[in-house]
């Protein structure tokens, strides 16, 4: 008996105790700004092989994304906070040591040069690439690098490292974003790096995706990868991008932006007023930006090749994936920045930084790739960034911000469009 009064006892100081765990989770949730770093759990929404689209003929990687070259890592940090904050950051390592110590050799492509990709002239002067490559939102550049820096000059082994080279991308999320608020803070880049991981990739409306148009769609992050045959190579390329750009969209050559009447100078080609972008705002550039339908924007792409591949190769896959943007039917405007960013992991090509200041001049011997090698390698940039943009698209779920809502592409109605035009896979 006293064992049960015990027992009896005791239970409602259990539920007491549950009761008061929950009201202090609920106190700590309203407390702080939702930061939310994790969505796939809730995103149900197919990418784009699982609908039946198949992109080009090369065969994907096991995770069809960047990851899927060994050692890259992704992590995101994805900022929704009340009613006007919709942004993020997103982390691209390109190996787990230390990039100051260990370079990787890199390029950077420009399709259109109309943003603030802080580090680029220091790579294509050196062809290297020191740091993780981040991506966030246009007026976070120079606070996102400074956390960058932090993290890097932290990092054992740089005790006395003076000058290092940021490598952060950006697309203008101000239409969705309280861009002028500039909201990500120190903590934000330091968590999208430190919690980079590889294995399958959070896509769509995460990251520095959260608050970004693509098509006037919602867009977002995406992914993809190409793994060549063994007679050629057996590499694997990966891409990730960050769309927040117009056009018209085109799926597998299907005008799908078209017919779901939601395409670039709709207004204009038709005579009318009211869609997305009014024809009164046109004379002002400023407000033009801010139209969900236009072409202004940006795209960032990053890729990644386990390829023995030197800077002046990268720069031609940069080049290349240029005509995978081209194939989504972008428009690549005037205020577009169109950048690409490649780099090799390879063992083969890494730059060491010596610490011993008595051999400055010591030779490097590498063994690379010769051009009678790299056609197979640009095709897989093609497809691989073709299909990461529609990923980016496919993934990416109704966000609203700033009295704006931009939603998310209409699968259904896509599928039925590619279904029409025999443009899914049988």
């Amino acid at each position: 008996m006293k064992s049960r009064r015990h027992g009896l006892k005791e239970r409602p100081f259990k539920t007491f105790g549950i009761l008061l765990v929950l009201l202090l989770t609920t106190a700590l949730l309203t407390a702080r700004p939702f930061t939310n770093q994790s969505t796939t759990q809730i995103n149900k929404r197919p990418r784009t092989r699982e609908a039946g689209v198949q992109v080009g003929i090369l065969p994907v990687g096991p995770l069809n994304a960047i990851t899927d070259v060994i050692g890259v890592t992704v992590g995101h940090t994805t900022i929704i906070r009340g009613d006007n904050i919709r942004t993020g950051v997103t982390a691209i390592l390109a190996h787990q040591g230390n990039l100051f110590r260990e370079k990787v050799p890199g390029a950077v492509f420009v399709g259109n040069g109309f943003g603030k990709l802080m580090g680029s002239t220091q790579v294509t002067e050196l062809g290297e690439i020191e740091t993780p490559i981040l991506l966030t939102s246009t007026l976070g550049v120079p606070r996102v690098a400074d956390a960058l820096l932090d993290y890097m000059l932290a990092l054992p082994g740089n005790e006395d490292v003076q000058s290092v080279n940021p490598v952060v991308g950006e697309t203008n999320d101000g239409y969705l974003n309280d861009i002028r608020g500039r909201h990500i803070t120190r903590d934000d880049v330091l968590n999208a790096i430190k919690n980079a991981k590889g294995g399958a990739i959070e896509e769509g409306s995460v990251g520095a995706g959260t608050g970004t148009v693509a098509f006037g769609f919602k867009g977002g992050i995406g992914t993809s990868s190409r793994k060549l045959p063994p007679g050629l190579g057996a590499y694997t390329v990966g891409v990730l991008v960050q769309t927040n750009f117009g056009g018209v969209l085109t799926i597998n050559g299907v005008q799908v932006g078209q017919e779901l009447n939601q395409y670039y100078l709709k207004d204009e080609l038709h005579g009318t007023n009211n869609g997305p972008c009014k024809l009164e705002m046109k004379p002002n550039l400023k407000d033009l930006r801010l139209c969900a339908n236009a072409a202004d924007g940006s795209i960032i792409i990053v890729i990644a090749t386990d390829a023995p591949v030197d800077a002046r190769q990268l720069k031609r896959l940069g080049a290349r994936a240029m005509m995978g943007l081209a194939r989504t039917g972008a428009a690549a405007s005037n205020g577009s920045g169109d950048y690409a960013i490649a780099f090799s992991t390879s063992p083969d090509v890494r730059i060491q930084t010596s610490r011993d200041p008595s051999s400055p001049n010591a030779p490097r011997s590498i063994r690379v790739l010769g051009n009678d090698s790299m056609s197979p390698l640009f095709l897989a940039v093609i497809e691989a960034t073709e299909e990461a943009i529609y990923n980016s698209l496919f993934r990416a779920t109704t966000i609203t911000g700033r009295g704006h809502t931009v939603e998310a592409l209409p699968l259904d109605r896509t599928l039925d469009i590619l279904r029409k035009h025999n443009a899914l896979a049988r």
